[in-house]
């Protein structure tokens, strides 16, 4: 059977290195395994909080130009942007006739957001998830890489394509599995280690991203959260400081390490000398990708003709879907 992944970021405010570690990277890591990748800018996915439609356009070449910076070959592969494929509303809105809302009222991010303010819950944030099943069901794709954090949300994807497959009579859709790779599953805040890595915080010492300079960089590290004890050789004592875990935790990734080699460099050592040594090894790793981020920027046509040719292929993939969806559901074709 063909692999397909399909698998996006939502373009806005910036990205972060929670992004490109928890996200990007995995994906990277799939390209030689997996037949056939679709990476998808979700820009109407953006518009469920309606403050982040005002730099949109701006955020959704950042993300194309992250997307691309980090490894992904966009002659290869396809990266495109969401609202480009109409097939992505058309096969949510099916997906919102045969899901029951106490499936979509029970997902965990509407709980939270909602809770927050109820009186600006919009419609969108409700239905969210309907789209994202679309997004993945769409390409027919066998395989979702996700943070545990969406997990839910290919659970829920599942549930709807085995419900639409019921209310046709047939197998339409494929059963997606998704793919959480866990040592960068969660990128977590450099303010509170109990919260993940966030666009959203009101901090921005909180995240480093990823077109932030070698200066802004080391001073983030400088003033991350960590507390006075020196570091431990046994990963169990780790459990109680999540500062701690998270500062070691990307000195690992970014240098290639295992977590137990990196305990015993730091084994009786203060902070001051891991964030020194993070500092250095998060520069080395992201400058490329930055300078490479605004070498496309600034050539926005060339950036713009790769979106044009991967929403050419993701079109040429959906459309016969899109007929086969429409025929299982007796609509005039």
């Amino acid at each position: 059977m063909k692999t397909r992944i399909l698998s996006g970021i939502r373009p806005t405010g910036n990205i972060h290195i929670g992004n490109y570690l928890g996200a990007i990277c995995s994906w990277i890591s799939m390209l030689d395994t997996i037949d056939e990748c679709f990476f998808c800018i979700v820009d109407q996915h953006a518009l469920t909080t309606t403050e982040d439609s005002k730099d949109l356009r701006k955020n959704t070449l950042t993300i194309a130009a992250a997307y691309i910076a980090s490894g992904i070959d966009p002659i290869k592969n396809n990266i495109f942007v969401q609202s480009h494929v109409p097939a992505h509303t058309e096969l949510s809105w099916y997906f919102s006739c045969i899901t029951p809302m106490g499936w979509l009222s029970r997902m965990t991010q509407f709980k939270d957001k909602s809770s927050k303010n109820k009186d600006q819950t919009m419609t969108g944030l409700f239905v969210y998830p309907t789209l994202m099943a679309a997004d993945i069901l769409a390409y027919k794709a066998t395989h979702v890489p996700v943070g545990e954090d969406q997990k839910q949300h290919v659970e829920l994807t599942r549930d709807i394509a085995q419900a639409f497959n019921n209310y046709v009579g047939k197998e339409i859709f494929t059963l997606p599995e998704p793919i959480i790779k866990k040592e960068t599953s969660r990128i977590m805040s450099l303010r509170d280690g109990l919260k993940k890595m966030s666009k959203s915080d009101i901090s921005d010492y909180s995240r480093i991203h990823l077109l932030d300079d070698n200066d802004t960089i080391q001073l983030k590290i400088r003033k991350a959260k960590t507390d006075a004890e020196p570091i431990s050789g046994i990963i169990a004592d780790l459990e109680n400081r999540p500062e701690a875990k998270n500062l070691l935790n990307l000195y690992a990734i970014f240098t290639q390490n295992n977590i137990e080699k990196v305990l015993k460099e730091f084994e009786g050592k203060l902070f001051s000398e891991v964030k020194s040594k993070l500092a250095d090894a998060t520069v080395n790793h992201m400058e490329p990708i930055r300078l490479k981020i605004l070498e496309l920027l600034n050539d926005e046509s060339t950036l713009i003709k790769y979106l044009k040719k991967g929403a050419e292929s993701a079109n040429s993939l959906v459309i016969p879907h899109m007929h086969e969806i429409r025929q299982s559901l007796n609509m005039l074709l």
